[in-house]
């Protein structure tokens, strides 16, 4: 499932004089969860998900096998394969969530109208506040994008048995390709490791978007918060 914001970021945009104690705690504590990622890794440890796992694609340089919460001590493959599916899809999702950050940020709307009232795409504000707020979207947008989400996931965005899907993550289905056949397997691989750490870096930069949402200012590439 799609990440949620958090209640208190929710809260803040009607309520930001009563919450800025709450924001600036949830920022240093963003800021110890990043410092920590960049945190060298463990000398020692002996449990067997390390023996299991540390081969896995994910575990590389420079922290190698990384689970600081042991979400995996003594975890089997389905355990580790359901953590990774979750994170393959996560991943994915705040790609194009932050991805539409900036294409919106940067002036690029949709054409035409959102709604039978003549509102046009451009008129709602970007972020959060096209969500939540004053000036968000009526309440019949956003109960037609939730289900559209919830179609996708129904008919899409799951991996079919018997379909000839190779790996956690692999949606294809036997109906769409793009050239992913005509790689070795070494090709493969790269591929997949690209795709794990750019969700990963996503899932940290739609993050710090939201916050900075809250904080306000300027961030490059991004544009006016």
């Amino acid at each position: 499932p799609a990440p949620v914001a958090p209640n208190f970021l929710l809260e803040s945009i009607h309520h930001p004089q009563k919450n800025s104690t709450t924001m600036k705690s949830a920022i240093f504590a963003a800021a110890i969860a990043s410092a920590a990622a960049f945190a060298p890794a463990p000398v020692a440890k002996t449990t067997s998900s390390l023996n299991a796992f540390e081969s896995e694609l994910g575990a590389q340089p420079p922290l190698g096998f990384y689970d600081p919460f042991g979400l995996l001590d003594d975890a089997d493959q389905d355990r580790f394969d359901r953590l990774r599916y979750v994170e393959i899809k996560h991943g994915r999702i705040c790609q194009l969530a932050f991805l539409g950050q900036v294409v919106t940020r940067g002036g690029l709307h949709l054409p035409g109208d959102i709604d039978y009232s003549g509102d046009s795409f451009d008129s709602f504000p970007n972020g959060v506040a096209a969500l939540f707020g004053p000036d968000s979207i009526p309440t019949a947008g956003l109960v037609q994008i939730v289900a559209f989400i919830g179609w996708l996931e129904c008919a899409f965005m799951r991996d079919v048995e018997g379909t000839g899907n190779e790996h956690v993550g692999d949606f294809r289905n036997g109906y769409i390709d793009f050239g992913w056949d005509d790689f070795d397997e070494e090709e493969k691989l790269s591929k997949r490791a690209i795709e794990l750490n750019n969700g990963r870096a996503a899932m940290m930069g739609i993050l710090g978007l939201m916050v900075h949402e809250e904080l306000g200012g300027t961030l490059p590439v991004v544009g006016d918060m």
